[in-house]
């Protein structure tokens, strides 16, 4: 079983995201609460991928046209920091 820390950033994120998409992030936390990162590769919906430039070593996968959540796995096994949730914008700021 994963372990998912949502960075507080996320937090104040959610308050402002449609119905569709938090439901569709929620839905995203199950998939790798049970079967870790592994598990969205097998789902094409997601499309997660690792990501480059200033933010290699995080990946992203879809949940939706717009929206991205980026994560970080810590620790290989058991623990996904969640950074963003964000409407493909994938700055750091």
């Amino acid at each position: 079983m994963w372990i998912i820390y949502e960075h507080r950033k996320v937090i104040k994120q959610l308050d402002s995201l449609p119905m569709d998409i938090l439901k569709r992030y929620e839905k995203w936390k199950d998939i790798v609460t049970i079967t870790g990162p592994d598990g969205l590769k097998q789902i094409k919906g997601f499309n997660d991928e690792a990501l480059r430039g200033e933010w290699k070593g995080y990946r992203s996968s879809r949940l939706n046209i717009q929206y991205r959540v980026v994560y970080k796995i810590e620790n290989e096994s058991l623990f996904v920091k969640v950074v963003k949730v964000t409407a493909h914008d994938y700055r750091k700021k």
